[in-house]
Parts: structure tokens; C-alpha cells; sequence
């Protein structure tokens, strides 16, 4: 395949995998600059009502596809051949979002035989998220053998935080088997501190990544300082399926006085808890902020997930020794304006006010001018930032533009 760059850019396609869906999107990247052409996802990966979409730069939808996926391969080759159907570029390079890079990986890799191998070792880490991840990236190789791939970790974002946050307070021999807290969501917080640039980003800041997943990061100069999430993706914030921090003497309970099996548990943290198994009605915040008014359960876990994010809050601000910004993004806090009242209202002792009106229409900042701590609305876009880290990875050391 001819790889010199054309007058538009080089095209490069992202995928951002989990553990039964895949959302995916195709860029022309040419330096700073980039543009969208496509995205879409495919959804319920592994039930028989799986469903593929494909939306244009403007949102328009371009293909739909209702029908069983039967694994994250099939899911793969079904979007590779929707977007060729579609006539759109094929891609010079393919970028992936990996939720776990481990101790070692910090930075973007170009994808080889060693790197996956090394890959492979980690899934015991992240069992929910890296063997189809990983499948991914197979699949890309077996069609298209010869377009590079590079593999983008949530984790490295967090690589540096001072070593204090990231251990545990076990035995020193487990911080060398590598057990440690390692954070995630970390290209959703990379690409924040990209819209706010070098000099928007000083500061004492909070970002609050809330969606299906939720995690927080204190950030100090743009530098990562703590963050809510630990060893695995279930720690921290209460979610929509996991349960957040847990004292881990209730698992011991479980496992030795109720008969749980590890299996068992580990369904019962990841996918029976959180804002589902509180209300025991959905695990979707706009169904309980719809249904909180006339279901008690539905009130319940929604001021439970305020609560949690509020402690938290408190707990960065004293890493940070103060605050001066908190960013809400991902689903939950780009959409949710009861979800961001709630939670801003009992942080006034940190200088926070927010105005109403702006909070309702989601605006940019949404703090009063007299707030001493400004409060933001930044949606997310963690594939335009494996977009750039691939351009940059693969094509800028032949770019003198960015030498």
C-alpha cells in the first residue's frame, strides 16, 4: 500500500473496545489538525439483538445493522466491511484503546509480535477488557496485514503520579509482581487537558470522567498527582454495574460465610452493583432521574452516586491542597445537569457556585463569575486522542512540520 501522505492527511481508523461493545471512528489526521469522517459502534456484542450504526461528520446515520454479533471478531469484520460498503477511505493506520498497559508501557506502541505477547500476560489484570481488545487487534491483522496498528493504554496517563499514590499498603514484595493502583480512563483525561492547552491546564484541578464507568483525577500543572480508580477498572466511584471501593473483608465474607464462588464475586462487583444493583431497576442515569421522583431505589442510587463523587472530591482537593477547576465530561457528566447540581451543591465549602441556567444548557463553564473554583462541561473524545496519538506514533517522524 502506498503510504506517502496525500494533500488531505493520512486516515486513520479507532477503535475503542469493551467488554461487549465497540465504538469506533475514522479520522484524516495531517499534523495538528484533524477531521472526522466517520463514527459509529457496534452494541450488545454476544446477544442475538446486536446492533451496528455508522454516522457522518454531521451525525447523519449512513448504514444500520440490527443482528447478532457473536464475539468481538465477528463485531470487527462486520464494521470493516459496513465501512467499505460505504465507499469511505481505507485506513493507513489503525489505532486501539487498550484499558491496561501494566507497569511498562507509558506511552503509545506500535503493535508487533513482542508487544503482544507481553500483552497477553496481562489479562489477568483486566480479564473483562484485554482479550477483546486484543481480539481487535488480530482481527485487523488478518485483513489488512500491512497497515500498522498502535496500541493506546488508559493506564499510562497515570504512570506518573508520584509513587506515594500509586501503592498500596501491602507487603513491598506485591509492588513488584506489580500490583499497584494504575488508574484508568486515561485518554479521556489526556484529551481534556489537550482542549484546555498548557496554559488553561496549570492549576489544581479535578476532572470527573462520568459515564457506565466513572473515575476522577487530580491533576496539578497538567501533571496526574491521584486518581479514584486502582488496581482494576472496578475500584473507586460507584458506577452502573461495579460497585466502586469496597472494604475487602466483605469479600472474604462472602467467599468464606456465604459460599460466593470467585466467579460469583467477581459478577456480583462488576456487573450486578453500582446504580443497577442499589435501584434494582437499571443501570442507566437517565432511566432513575426519570423514575427518582415516584421510586424510592432510583432516588436512593442517584444521591448514592452524588455522595461518593462529593467524598471524592474532597479527598483530591486535599491531595491538591485546593482547587480551582472541576470538569465534568463523559456521558453522565456532559448530560446530566441534576447529576452536577447535585453534587456541586455541597461543595461550597471549596468556593463553588453554580449558576442554574448555564448547568441546565450545559454550558462551557457553568460556575458563577464569583465562584473561586471554576466548574466545566468538556465532552470527551477518547478516539480523536488514539487518532493523534497513532498519527503521531506512526507519521510525525517523517513530518518535518512536527520534528
Amino acid at each position: 500500500m502506498n503510504m506517502a501522505e496525500s494533500h488531505d492527511g493520512r486516515v486513520i481508523l479507532c477503535f475503542n473496545g469493551g467488554s461487549s461493545s465497540i465504538k469506533f471512528a475514522l479520522f484524516q489526521c495531517r499534523g495538528p489538525n484533524e477531521s472526522l469522517i466517520a463514527r459509529g459502534a457496534v452494541e450488545r456484542i454476544g446477544l442475538p439483538t446486536g446492533l451496528l450504526r455508522v454516522f457522518g461528520a454531521g451525525h447523519e446515520l449512513l448504514a444500520e445493522l440490527k443482528c447478532g454479533f457473536a464475539d468481538h471478531n465477528i463485531a470487527i469484520h462486520s464494521t470493516l466491511d459496513t465501512l467499505g460498503n460505504l465507499r469511505l477511505p481505507r485506513p493507513e493506520a489503525v489505532g486501539h484503546r487498550l484499558v491496561h498497559g501494566g507497569r511498562e508501557y507509558d506511552s503509545p506502541m506500535i503493535v508487533d509480535l513482542p508487544l503482544l505477547a507481553a500483552l497477553k500476560k496481562l489479562t489477568a489484570f483486566a480479564p473483562l477488557h484485554l482479550p477483546a481488545e486484543l481480539q481487535g487487534i488480530k482481527s485487523i491483522s488478518q485483513r489488512f496485514p500491512e497497515i500498522p496498528q498502535v496500541a493506546c493504554f488508559d493506564t499510562a496517563f497515570h504512570r506518573r503520579m508520584p509513587e506515594m499514590a500509586q501503592r498500596f499498603p501491602l507487603p513491598r514484595d506485591l509492588w513488584h509482581h506489580g500490583v499497584r493502583k494504575y488508574g484508568f480512563h486515561g485518554l479521556s483525561y489526556e484529551y481534556i487537558l489537550d482542549v484546555l492547552g498548557e496554559e488553561a491546564a496549570k492549576g489544581r484541578t479535578i476532572i470527573a470522567h462520568l459515564g457506565n464507568g466513572a473515575s476522577m483525577a487530580a491533576i496539578l500543572d497538567g501533571r496526574p498527582l491521584d486518581t479514584t480508580m486502582g488496581f482494576t477498572p472496578t475500584g473507586g466511584l460507584m458506577m452502573g454495574t461495579r460497585c466502586g471501593d469496597l472494604d475487602p473483608g466483605l469479600l472474604l465474607y462472602l467467599f468464606r460465610e456465604k459460599s460466593r464462588s470467585v466467579a460469583e464475586i467477581e459478577k456480583l462487583v462488576n456487573h450486578q452493583s453500582g446504580l443497577l444493583g442499589v435501584s434494582e431497576i437499571s443501570s442507566d442515569m437517565e432511566t432513575l432521574l426519570a423514575r427518582r421522583n415516584s421510586e424510592p431505589h432510583a432516588a436512593q442510587a442517584v444521591e448514592m452516586f452524588c455522595y461518593h463523587i462529593r467524598k471524592h472530591i474532597g479527598a483530591l482537593a486535599a491531595v491538591l491542597e485546593g482547587l480551582e477547576k472541576i470538569i465534568f465530561t463523559g456521558g453522565i457528566g456532559e448530560k446530566a445537569a441534576p447529576i452536577r447540581h447535585n453534587v456541586c451543591q455541597g461543595l461550597a465549602y471549596l468556593g463553588i457556585r453554580l449558576d442554574p441556567a448555564l448547568n441546565e444548557c450545559h454550558a462551557d463553564t457553568i460556575s458563577t463569575a464569583d465562584s473561586s473554583c471554576r466548574v466545566m462541561v468538556i465532552p470527551t473524545d477518547e478516539e480523536l486522542m488514539i487518532a493523534r496519538h497513532t498519527y503521531r506514533t506512526i507519521f510525525s517522524h517523517n513530518n518535518p512540520q512536527l520534528s
